[in-house]
C-alpha cells in the first residue's frame, strides 16, 4: 500500500523525547528533484536521512512550469542539444558536464516515465514542445505543471523505501567539519553532517556523507519565481564550511513574472512563448524583433534586458505577454495552472493580455563540484542549483535544470554512498557547536523580529538597484558598502555560534550570498551571459573566458576556464 505525505517518519524516540544527535550513512539536505533523486540512488545501498527546510513538497522543482529538455525526439540528436546548450552558455559551459547531462538525461527521463510520470502525449511518443534558444521541440511536460507532476512521483518513491528517512520542517544551520582538529588539517577538511532546528530545539545529525541539494536563492530579490524557501542557505552554509563557490556573478533573471496588483510571484512559462506567444509594450508594439533576430525565442537574458528597455523607454513597469491568437481549447489544455492562477485575480488570459516583467530566477553559480558532484571538503556533495559543475556556464538554457537535477541527482547519491562506504561505522568525535541542545524561544523578541525583516528588505533592494539585470560599477561598488554596512549593523549576529532563530539565520545566509554575488560582478569587466555591465557592454574573451572562485578565507580569484 502507497503512503502518502502525512506518514512522513520524525526523529522522536519511542519514549517521545527528541533525539539530540542522529547517525545516518547519508544525509541529503533538500527535497527538490536532485534532492530526492539523490536519496533513491543512495537508498540502493545506504541508510539515507532527507531533511527538507519546509513541507517534503515545497521548492523550486514543484513550481517548474516549463518541462524537461531532453533529447528524445525522432528529428533530434545529443549533438544538437549539446550545442544548444553551450551556445545559451555564452562560452563559459564545461563541454564534459554538458555531454553528461545531455546523455545520461535521456535514461533518467525514461526511468521517470516508468516510475509513473504523466506527461502529455502525442501518439507513441511524448508530447515536445519548444522553448527559447534550442533548436528542436525537445521539451517533455504535463501542461505547466511539469515541475510538480515530476515531485509527485519522486516523493511518493521516496516515502515508499524504507531505507530513506524523512524529516520535514528541519532548518541546516551549519555543516559540522573536523576543521577544527588539529590533526586532521593536512589531510583536508571532511564533513561530518550538519547542525539544524527541529521541533524549535538545535540537533546534530552525523552522516558519514552529506549531500547539499538546497535549490536557489531568487528571494534574495523583491521580484522573483521563486518561492519562499529560496533564501540561499546552502550556498551560505556551504561557502561559512570553506567550500569554493564559483559563477556566483551570474544570476538568471526569467523575462516574464506576473505583474498584477494582489497576486503573488508567480511564473508566466518560457512555454507561452515557445507557443507562438508575443511580447508587447504599452503601446501595443511587438519589440523583440530589434534586438534579436529569433524574437520572443531569444535566449532568456536578451529577453529579459529587451523588456527593461522597453519598460524605461514607455516609462511603464511592465510589457504584455499575448496568446490570446490561440484557440481556447489549446490555452486550456496547455496552460492550465496559467490559466487558473490568473483568472483568481480577474484574468482571463483567452482574451487579455498578460501584464509580465522580469523576476530573479536561477543561479548558475555555485558550489564548485566536479561531475563526480564532489566538493572541495571529503564527504560533501552538491547537486542541482545549488552546485556548479559549469554545465549552464553564464546563460542556462530553458528547461535543463530539471534535467540537471535528476542527472547529477542520481550520480551525488551513488557517489556519496560509496563514501560513506569507506568511512568507519562511527563518525569521529569532533567539537559540536554550543547550541546543541538548546531550545528556542517559545515567543520571539519582537524587535529583533522587526530588524531582521527591515534587514532583509535592505538586501532586496540593494541587489534589485544595482546586481539585476544591469548592472555598472559604480552601482556594485554603492551595493558593496550598503551590504557592508548591513553586516556591521548585524554585529555579533553574524557569526554568533549561538544562532538559533531561523529568521535571523535565514537574514544573515541573504547578506553571505547577497555579498558573494556583488563581489563577483564587480570583478567581471565585461558582459556575458545573464552578467551585463552596462559600462563594459560587450563580451571580452581574450580577458575574460575566465572563471570567479570566491571562498571564505582567502581573496577572490580569477581562475582559468
Amino acid at each position: 500500500m502507497s503512503k502518502n505525505f502525512k506518514d512522513i517518519k520524525t526523529l522522536d524516540t519511542p519514549q517521545g523525547n527528541l533525539n539530540l544527535s542522529w547517525d545516518t550513512d547519508v544525509l541529503i539536505i533538500g527535497s527538490g528533484a536532485a534532492g530526492l533523486r539523490a536519496a533513491l540512488a543512495a537508498s540502493e545501498h545506504a541508510n539515507v536521512t532527507l531533511i527538507t527546510k519546509t513541507t517534503l513538497t515545497e521548492s523550486n522543482t514543484h513550481y517548474a512550469q516549463g518541462g524537461i529538455a531532453v533529447a528524445m525526439n525522432l528529428d533530434d540528436t545529443i549533438a544538437l542539444h549539446i550545442k544548444d546548450t553551450t551556445a545559451a552558455g555564452a562560452g563559459l559551459c564545461d563541454a564534459g558536464a554538458v555531454e553528461m547531462m545531455v546523455s545520461e538525461g535521456i535514461p533518467r527521463v525514461g526511468e521517470l516515465l516508468d516510475w509513473g510520470a504523466n506527461f502529455d502525449w502525442e501518439g507513441t511518443l511524448p508530447r515536445f514542445t519548444q522553448e527559447a534558444a534550442h533548436s528542436r521541440r525537445r521539451i517533455v511536460h504535463k501542461g505547466d505543471a511539469t515541475g510538480r507532476e515530476t515531485t509527485d512521483v519522486l516523493i511518493q518513491r521516496v516515502l515508499n523505501t524504507e531505507r530513506i528517512h524523512v524529516l520535514q520542517n528541519t532548518f541546516a544551520i551549519d555543516l559540522l567539519t573536523d576543521e577544527g582538529v588539529p590533526e586532521k588539517r593536512e589531510a583536508g577538511v571532511t564533513c561530518y553532517g550538519v547542525t539544524a532546528i527541529v521541533e524549535e530545539q538545535v540537533v546534530c545529525i552525523r552522516a558519514k556523507a552529506t549531500i547539499l541539494a538546497t535549490g536557489g536563492l531568487g528571494r534574495l530579490y523583491p521580484c522573483t519565481s521563486n518561492p519562499k524557501v529560496a533564501t540561499g542557505d546552502g550556498f551560505a552554509t556551504a561557502w561559512r564550511a570553506g567550500c569554493e563557490m564559483i559563477d556566483m556573478e551570474f544570476v538568471q533573471f526569467h523575462p516574464t513574472t506576473l505583474f498584477l496588483d494582489g497576486a503573488p510571484n508567480f511564473l508566466i512559462s518560457e512555454a507561452v512563448r515557445g507557443e507562438g506567444g508575443r511580447l508587447l509594450n504599452i503601446r501595443g508594439e511587438r519589440f523583440m524583433g530589434k534586438y534579436h533576430e529569433k524574437g520572443e525565442l531569444a535566449p532568456r537574458d536578451v529577453v529579459s534586458r529587451a523588456i527593461q528597455i522597453e519598460m524605461d523607454l514607455t516609462g511603464f513597469p511592465c510589457v504584455y505577454l499575448d496568446i490570446t491568437h490561440k484557440p481556447k481549447e489549446f490555452i486550456l489544455e496547455r496552460f492550465p495552472t496559467i490559466s487558473d492562477t490568473t483568472k483568481r485575480y480577474g484574468l482571463d488570459i483567452n482574451v487579455d493580455l498578460i501584464p509580465v516583467r522580469p523576476g530573479a530566477h536561477f543561479m548558475m553559480g555555485g558550489i564548485r563540484t566536479n561531475t563526480d558532484t564532489q566538493t572541495n571538503l571529503k564527504g560533501l556533495y552538491a547537486c542541482g542549483e545549488v552546485a556548479c559543475t559549469g554545465v549552464h556556464g553564464a546563460n542556462r538554457l530553458a528547461s535543463n535544470s530539471l534535467l540537471e537535477c535528476l542527472v547529477y541527482g542520481a550520480r551525488a547519491g551513488t557517489n556519496a554512498t560509496v563514501f560513506a562506504k569507506s568511512q568507519p561505522d562511527h563518525p569521529p568525535d569532533i567539537p559540536l557547536p554550543s547550541n546543541v541542545g538548546a531550545s528556542l524561544a517559545s515567543i520571539a523578541d519582537a524587535a529583533a523580529e522587526t530588524h531582521t525583516e527591515a534587514t532583509k528588505i535592505a538586501v532586496q533592494e540593494a541587489l534589485w538597484e544595482n546586481v539585476s539585470i544591469e548592472r555598472n560599477g559604480e552601482g556594485l561598488q554603492k551595493t558593496l558598502a550598503e551590504l557592508q554596512d548591513l553586516a556591521t549593523d548585524l554585529g555579533d549576529l553574524l557569526t554568533s555560534p549561538e544562532l538559533k532563530d531561523i529568521a535571523t539565520i535565514e537574514t544573515v545566509n541573504m547578506l553571505n550570498v547577497a555579498v558573494m554575488i556583488t563581489e563577483s560582478a564587480l570583478t567581471r569587466t565585461e558582459s556575458r551571459g545573464a552578467h551585463y555591465r552596462a559600462d563594459f557592454p560587450t563580451q571580452d574573451d581574450t580577458a575574460w573566458q575566465r572563471r570567479v572562485l570566491i571562498t571564505r578565507d582567502s581573496p577572490l580569484e580569477v581562475i582559468p576556464f
